[in-house]
């Protein structure tokens, strides 16, 4: 789905109006529609014995709102609507929304932080609609001001919030949060989605998020460019590779994998696994000889091999080995397990600098890069793929601190010429031609230690595969994620491992096929 910024909305708004002639207040009201319904498909009864209670700004978000109050009316609902902000600066179309509300005996008010009965109303609501602000908020919500104690209320009350276009407070081009911002459980969204609503915080601020068309014709709504995307099942399908009927193991990729410590043998094990799982067709395991028996005796899928190491870390004298076995293979996935020391660091880079494959790199193989940078600047124009979660992503020169996921992640992308994965709620996929997707899938049963080694198995076993570095890392992002859904649904969040993840690949597959 494509995802656009608020500049984007507010030209298309200004082509279907100006340009199509298509009356400001005929999209109003389709708008409404969609919020009015969506608050009806909410309320725990007949709407002739519910209420609402509607927060409106001044702003044509605010109209949206008062409209939408206008037509649970006209469904048989009390409803009180509630202006947070000067009745003078309401725009000409909020205006005449605030005009048909009064024909129907329903008048807009002004809100009062201390009137109590007005929060007495809101809090004994059946459902509540969030109308403060729309798409173009770019400032902070005031501490203490009406707005953010309107936005105190909605969040305190019990009834579900259903929020107009966006859920206020969210900034809708990268998903922070300006000073506060309303909890909403559905997002009724129009004509497109926005980056906020599945990026950053505000992904976690917008709910369910339906996209509504609002009757801006199609032809301009296909012609906005949205370099970000969210990725569905659509794309996952169309992205899986195809298996010949008549193939070998050969056709199928040859994947190697160089992790492990003493301390770490499940993380390359479950990289091995996952890689298996995934389709590849022979994944080889390089790891110290210290652990070797142990990975051979849980791998049976995988081909473990030793590796000559140092105090149970991997030697540079290794690298011969490494090389050699790589020769054979597609695609090398390193990092999972590998520990730090001086040799490791080496072993990394030398391994980066001389091989033309593409490689996966993950963890600790992520943490060699932090200060050689020219390593990964040098490998533009050969596949490498980076896994890193928020701490990783900084030490490699990152910068989250403005709160854009999104930005940093494609700037990154394009300075390196690499693919970024950046983990984490909605894990950002960031190829170095500018374009980002969004994943949808995932919970918090894969915040455990070792999901990113399995995350790294299917990446890695897709581009063994043949899928290109972005589709690969995405739809692996995507499977790993429901995977990780499906897991969550059988075990629990909580109870759920990185193993039963790899358990549930092969559904996820399934839905896919």
């Amino acid at each position: 789905m494509k995802l656009a910024t608020s500049a984007q909305m507010k030209e298309l708004d200004r082509r279907a109006i100006e340009e199509r002639h298509i009356p400001s207040i005929d999209l109003m009201e389709r708008a409404a529609e969609g919020v009015a319904e969506a608050a009806l498909s909410l309320l725990p009864g007949r709407p002739g014995k519910c209420r609402a209670a509607v927060f409106c700004g001044s702003g044509n978000n605010g109209g949206d709102g008062i409209a939408a109050g206008r037509l649970l009316f006209l469904k048989g609902m009390a409803v009180r609507v509630f202006l947070a902000g000067s009745y003078e600066k309401l725009t000409p179309d909020a205006l005449e929304e605030t005009r048909r509300l009064s024909e129907c005996g329903v008048e807009l008010e002004p809100w009062d932080p201390e009137d109590l009965g007005q929060s007495a109303w809101a809090r004994g609501s059946h459902v509540i609609v969030d109308a403060l602000f729309g798409v173009g908020l770019s400032r902070d919500i005031a501490e203490g001001s009406v707005y953010a104690r309107a936005v105190e209320l909605m969040n305190q009350c019990a009834a579900p919030v259903v929020a107009a276009d966006i859920a206020s407070g969210v900034e809708a081009d990268t998903g922070r949060v300006l000073g506060c911002a309303v909890q909403a459980d559905k997002t009724i969204t129009f004509t497109l989605g926005k980056v906020g609503q599945f990026a950053g915080d505000g992904a976690l601020c917008s709910g369910e998020v339906t996209v509504r068309d609002i009757g801006i014709p199609a032809d301009l709504v296909r012609s906005a460019v949205c370099p970000v995307q969210t990725v569905e099942a659509d794309f996952a399908r169309a992205a899986l590779p195809r298996r010949k009927a008549d193939g070998h193991k050969g056709d199928f990729g040859k994947l190697l994998v160089v992790g492990g410590s003493v301390g770490y043998t499940g993380a390359p094990y479950l990289t091995a696994s996952a890689a298996v799982r995934s389709g590849c067709g022979l994944v080889f395991l390089g790891v110290p000889e210290a652990i070797w028996q142990v990975e051979a005796s849980k791998c049976v899928s995988a081909m473990p091999f030793p590796l000559e190491d140092r105090r149970g870390l991997l030697s540079y004298r290794a690298l011969h080995t490494i090389r050699e076995k790589l020769a054979a293979c597609d695609v090398l996935a390193l990092g999972p397990g590998l520990g730090k020391s001086e040799q490791v660091t080496r072993l990394v880079l030398e391994l980066l600098a001389q091989t033309e494959k593409p490689v996966v790199l993950d963890a600790d193989g992520i943490n060699a890069l932090s200060g050689h940078m020219d390593v990964l600047d040098a490998r533009r124009g050969r596949i490498t793929v980076l896994t890193p979660h928020d701490g990783e992503f900084a030490r490699l020169g990152g910068d989250l601190s403005g709160g854009d996921r999104v930005q940093a992640a494609r700037d990154f992308a394009a300075e390196h010429g690499c693919v970024l994965v950046l983990k984490g709620h909605r894990t950002v996929t960031a190829a170095p031609e500018g374009n980002v997707l969004v994943n949808t899938t995932g919970n918090s049963g894969l915040a455990k230690g070792g999901s990113g080694d399995v995350l790294t198995g299917v990446i890695a076993s897709l581009i063994a595969q043949g899928v290109p570095a972005v589709q690969a890392a995405t739809l692996g992002v995507w499977l790993h994620g429901r995977a990780g859904d499906l897991a969550a649904e059988d075990l629990t969040a909580y109870a759920m491992t990185p193993e039963d993840v790899i358990g549930r690949l092969p559904a996820a597959f399934r839905e896919i096929l």
